[in-house]
This record gives structure tokens, sequence and C-alpha cells, in this order.
């Protein structure tokens, strides 16, 4: 049965990828950029949330109803609805957040007056720079916040440990919220890596660990309906229910209180592989 998070159908109208597996009608979609800081990214038209989209993010309109639109995203396949009102226009971009969240000013001076915030991973078009500023479409961005597309991150655990004691959100993906898949998500993306949204998802990330191997940095620790990051060989950093934020702490207790808890033991261990990201 076809994965419905990956599936570009609306249950009225498919993408052209799935000609001779659906019958309905057909659309090559219309690109599109999301342009509101976090844009919810939901089952149905006004229906549950999945996962959290970002500023910027590249997606294929495939269908429109009731003031909603389905969506491919561009950045992890995931499929979904979103407001209507959190489109704008495909331009390209050039630049991408580095820094758990940031403003966009009016103008070129922290007293300008901030228009929105932006979040880690949100894609923006840098017009010109002066060392201090980035001018954007939308305003001006701190230059020191920004990274060009092209420039990935080194370390996707110092990304995870830029969000420590951000508070857990289900399904999101920014540091105002954000839950186990979204923090191994936005580290990873922000290393240059492919990554999906959820953790059954990112249990095919690069290279299965063998049992009883020693666990490295960057490491991903799975259970059920839970994954976390390796800090090191014997430190775990996730987003976390149990505490409600992101949290840091020895793998081996972290385990034993979620096998107490009736949740099961490990149930994958995966080393990320250079496998890129794809382009917003």
């Amino acid at each position: 049965m076809a994965d419905r998070r990956l599936t570009p159908f609306s249950g009225r109208i498919a993408h052209v990828s799935l000609q001779g597996q659906v019958e309905a009608p057909l659309t090559e979609g219309s690109p599109a950029r999301l342009g509101l800081p976090l844009v919810p990214l939901l089952r149905s038209p006004g229906g549950a949330l999945d996962r959290t989209l970002l500023f910027g993010d590249a997606v294929t309109v495939i269908d429109r109803d009731a003031g909603h639109a389905f969506v491919l995203s561009a950045k992890d396949g995931y499929c979904g609805w979103v407001d209507e009102a959190a489109l704008a226009p495909w331009t390209p971009v050039t630049h991408r957040v580095a820094t758990p969240a940031t403003h966009v000013y009016a103008g070129p001076k922290v007293q300008a007056g901030m228009r929105h915030p932006l979040y880690l991973t949100s894609a923006v078009q840098v017009l010109s720079e002066d060392g201090v500023w980035a001018e954007t479409p939308g305003g001006f961005v701190p230059s020191s916040h920004l990274l060009p597309l092209d420039q990935p991150a080194e370390d996707p655990v110092a990304v995870a440990e830029m969000f420590l004691h951000a508070p857990y959100l289900w399904g999101g993906n920014a540091v105002s919220g954000l839950d186990c898949s979204g923090l191994v998500q936005l580290s990873l993306l922000s290393a240059g890596l492919a990554c999906p949204g959820d953790s059954d998802q990112q249990q095919a990330i690069g290279q299965a660990i063998p049992e009883g191997a020693a666990l490295q940095r960057g490491d991903l620790i799975f259970w059920k309906g839970h994954v976390a990051l390796m800090q090191d060989a014997t430190r775990i950093i996730h987003a976390t229910a149990y505490t409600m934020r992101v949290i840091a702490e020895p793998l081996a207790p972290a385990e034993a209180r979620i096998i107490a808890k009736g949740e099961g033991p490990v149930i994958a261990r995966r080393r990320p592989t250079g496998t890129p990201a794809r382009t917003p």
C-alpha cells in the first residue's frame, strides 16, 4: 500500500509521476514557494497536522479545495494540504537561514522594525549585501544569520545542539517547537544531507550499524515512533515529550526509561551518509 505522505494524489487529482498507478486526472502541477514563516502541512483541508513547512520551501501545487492547496514538498517529497494564503510565487533562492531563528527587518538597521521571523533552513533570495545586512525581496536580514546554499554546516550534531531546551511540539520543525524527527531533519538538511520528515522514514537513512558496533557522533538511534542523534559514543540529543523539550542525556538511562514505559527497545541504528539534500 502506498504511503499517503509520499503519494502526490489529493484524492481527486494526481501528479503525472503517478501515471498508470491511479485512476484520476493528472497534472504536472505548478511551482510555488511558501511565504509565511511556519506553514502547517495537513492531512486534509483544515485537518490534522502532519509536519510544518518553512518560509521559502519549494512546493508543487497539485490541487486546490476549500481555501487550501494540496502540495508536494521539494525537500523531502512529503505531501499534504496547506492554507492557500501561505503560497507565494516561485522565485530563485540563494541563501538559507543558518541560525535557529532570525528576523526580517524593514530596513538595514535594528531600529527599522521587524516584519516577521525566519527559522533554520528557511530559504531566501539575497539581492545585495554590505557585510552586515543582506537585502531580500521581503526586507533585510542580518548577514551573519545566513549562509549560501552551497555552504552546508560541517556537523549536524552541532546544529542539533543549538536547539537544546527548545520546546517539544508534535509535527514542529522550528525552534519555536519541534519534535524528534523535526530536530533530525533540520540537523541533516543543514549539513546538506537528504532527510525525510518522519522517524519511520528516517530509518532508511544511510547505513545500518551492526549490533554491537561502536556508536559515534552523528549516528541515529530509533525506537518505535522516536529518534535521537548520538552526541558521542554514549550520549544522545533528542526532542522528547518526556521533558517537553530538547535535551541531551546518556543513552543507557534513556533506553531503560523508554523500555520501562512500555515503548520497547531500540529497533534501528543508522549512520547517515553523503546523500545530498535536494536543491531548494
